[in-house]
């Protein structure tokens, strides 16, 4: 008897029926374009030998100004279709069944030659495109059908139409961005002409006994947005011109609401998909934030979709669906949406990888393989670095003991736990603690391991982290100064008039969490009226005319760094500007270019710019001191005075902030050549 009978379930699409309700949804990766055909196809191959029912590629363009950048990837000539064969063949050797994305970008194309239904500008790109006459319009159709009929002959078993996150279909749904008076502007039967004219077209192309997913925005979360009556009534004409399925699409790329960053709560949008059940006959697809089977089986036993796409928790683990299976959904490495080795990496032209699983992408270059010769290897540190390292080297025979001083696993990933938004760290240390189990590594915890104890290992990795950096600011050794290891770890006392000093990541993660009281992220109610979101019955786009509603701050913070840029610069690419957002909606003051001239019972003292300029006291109750970090390296420059050779990773090799994508990746790379 399965736990998750729901979406362990085969649904039957008439001419095939899919093995379970997992679907994994589009990611783009950047590995197509590296023209590394074999890469691609272990990347796909991996994830249909874990078991999901039904996969869809990143976003394959279906010319070349539709493309999300110039020399995106698409498919335009025989030798495309023959490149994508071997990924196909992969796949189904493997047991899976796999759809391409047909993405046409319309005004989001990062080039001078993207085109759209009217000359808009996006906000998200520098290319005002080019307004389509009647003919580019026939040839955007016909391409995108072409590219349909090309995917059939490359062996994919369907396609998707991208038409939702405010890609080029989208684009003529609203008047936001629809300004034409012909028949593709308009009323909106003329606006949703072109989608419904691109499915009837793709399906007339492939025939029917192809699988055809349409990916209908559901929530448009911007300005002018589709009314749900609006899409339902696409919907239907979509189902009508030949949809096989409905998958979920959640706001536009340019939209001011964050859709599946960690701090969105777990299954935020699958109300939105439940309006839609019942009324076409064809399955819908939920998405958005689901990344655990038991939140999916929940998700479809409240009769919310026909089927679940989860995305990344295939880059986390593409053992997902049979670890489901098995019943061990603890070993389930969780996608804590990030964001940082994904779609931060997507951004910047990187192959899109993952914190939790270095491996994801990679599958052809970091290959994990058993050891040759077992040896016996202490790990000293059980944060991420050494957490993953003991993990791999156990995992390929090897002999492990990881050693920590505190009582429990995790490092730095027990304050990242207590932040408000970042709950999901509890899901991954738990996960770090059962799969230390699962390799058979053993733990010596609560002591502090000097040199000498190491004697007898024939390898030892030196895991041990980072120390708060000093800055050195006369008098902070005054009552009213506290560190944030005191603050997150130890439950220190904190007034209600707050300077924080540093604007790094611990700068924003300590600020979070001093301003907010209940974690909006544990609240769906709560998240939607602090971020604006509402019934897109009730609004256009979804988004409340009221704007976002946040709780009272629970403390007036002033946050403050040295360097001279904008505070939160160097966070991630694509989170970045969200936690800057939360912050500013709790009226915490950024400040940069600050010098600390002293601490004492007025407050803290500043001044501005080299200049030491307009000297000012800041009156507070607490000074938080968030200035970076330094690697603690006692240990490791104990072993080498002794002549121990030793290997150095995680914080303790380089303490640039605290990076535990780096930590991961670099614990999992040594450990796989120990």
């Amino acid at each position: 008897m399965t736990r998750y009978p729901h979406l362990l379930a085969p649904l039957d699409l008439g001419f095939t029926t899919l093995k379970n309700r997992v679907l994994m949804g589009s990611m783009h990766t950047n590995l197509e374009e590296r023209g590394d055909w074999n890469r691609v196809a272990e990347f796909y191959a991996t994830r249909a030998r874990g078991g999901v029912g039904l996969m869809v590629t990143g976003g394959i363009a279906p010319n070349r100004e539709g493309g999300v950048f110039p020399g995106a990837c698409g498919l335009y000539t025989p030798e495309d279709v023959a490149n994508h064969r071997i990924v196909t063949d992969r796949v189904h050797e493997g047991g899976g069944k796999i759809a391409m994305q047909i993405l046409h970008a319309g005004r989001y194309a990062y080039g001078p030659d993207c085109v759209a239904p009217s000359p808009v500008k996006s906000p998200i790109s520098p290319f005002p495109p080019k307004e389509l006459d009647e003919e580019g319009i026939e040839k955007q159709i016909a391409d995108i059908a072409t590219a349909a009929a090309r995917a059939r002959e490359a062996g994919y078993d369907g396609v998707e139409v991208m038409g939702s996150e405010g890609y080029f279909l989208n684009q003529f749904l609203v008047t936001h961005t629809n300004k034409r008076e012909d028949r593709w502007g308009g009323s909106y039967e003329n606006r949703m002409r072109l989608p419904v004219e691109v499915v009837r077209r793709v399906r007339e192309a492939v025939g029917e006994d192809f699988i055809l997913i349409y990916r209908l925005s559901m929530i448009d979360l911007v300005p002018n947005g589709s009314t749900h009556e609006e899409v339902v009534r696409l919907a239907q004409a979509v189902e009508a011109a030949g949809a096989s399925i409905l998958n979920t699409g959640i706001g536009w790329h340019e939209a001011r609401v964050p859709t599946i960053a960690t701090s969105v709560p777990r299954r935020a949008f699958a109300w939105v998909t439940q309006k839609l059940m019942g009324k076409v006959g064809i399955p819908v697809i939920t998405s958005n934030r689901i990344n655990t089977p038991e939140v999916a089986e929940q998700v479809l036993a409240d009769g919310c979709a026909d089927m679940v796409s989860m995305a990344r928790p295939f880059l986390a683990d593409p053992d997902f669906v049979a670890k489901a299976e098995a019943g061990r959904p603890d070993l389930i490495a969780p996608c804590i949406a990030c964001n940082q080795a994904c779609l931060d990496h997507t951004f910047q032209g990187k192959v899109s990888s993952c914190l939790v699983n270095p491996r994801a992408g990679f599958e052809t270059e970091l290959v994990v393989t058993p050891a040759e010769e077992t040896k016996s290897v202490a790990v000293v540190g059980a944060g991420p670095a050494g957490m993953a390292a003991a993990i791999t080297a156990a995992e390929r025979g090897h002999r492990v003991t990881l050693f920590d001083a505190a009582q429990e696993v995790g490092g730095q990933l027990n304050m990242a736990k207590v932040i408000p938004g970042k709950e999901e760290f509890h899901g991954l240390v738990d996960w770090f603690r059962a799969a230390l189990e699962a390799a058979g590594v053993t733990l010596d915890l609560g002591r502090r391991v000097e040199a000498g104890d190491l004697d007898g290992f024939d390898a030892v990795v030196v895991a041990t982290g980072v120390l708060p950096r000093d800055p050195g600011i006369p008098g902070q050794d005054h009552g009213s100064v506290v560190g944030y290891v005191d603050v997150l770890r130890h439950g220190a006392e904190v007034g209600k008039r707050v300077a924080v000093i540093g604007a790094g990541g611990i700068g924003f993660d300590v600020s979070e969490f001093l301003v907010t009281g209940e974690s909006p992220t544990e609240s769906l109610p709560d998240w939607m009226r602090e971020w604006g979101v509402t019934d897109p019955e009730a609004a256009r786009g979804g988004l409340a005319p009221a704007g976002p509603q946040p709780e009272a701050a629970e403390r007036a913070v002033v946050m403050l760094q040295r360097k001279p840029e904008k505070p939160g610069k160097r966070l991630g690419k694509t989170t970045g500007w969200i936690h800057r957002a939360a912050l500013k909606m709790k009226d915490v003051e950024m400040r940069s270019g600050v010098n600390y001239e002293r601490i004492d019972d007025a407050g803290l003292h500043v001044s501005y710019g080299e200049a030491r300029e307009r000297p000012e006291v800041i009156a507070c109750d607490t000074v938080v001191l968030c200035a970076g970090q330094v690697s603690e390296r006692s240990l490791a420059d104990a072993l080498k005075a002794q002549g121990v050779a030793c290997h150095v990773i995680g914080g303790a090799d380089v303490a640039a902030e605290l990076d535990a994508k780096r930590a991961i990746d670099q614990g999992v790379r040594l450990a796989a050549t120990l």
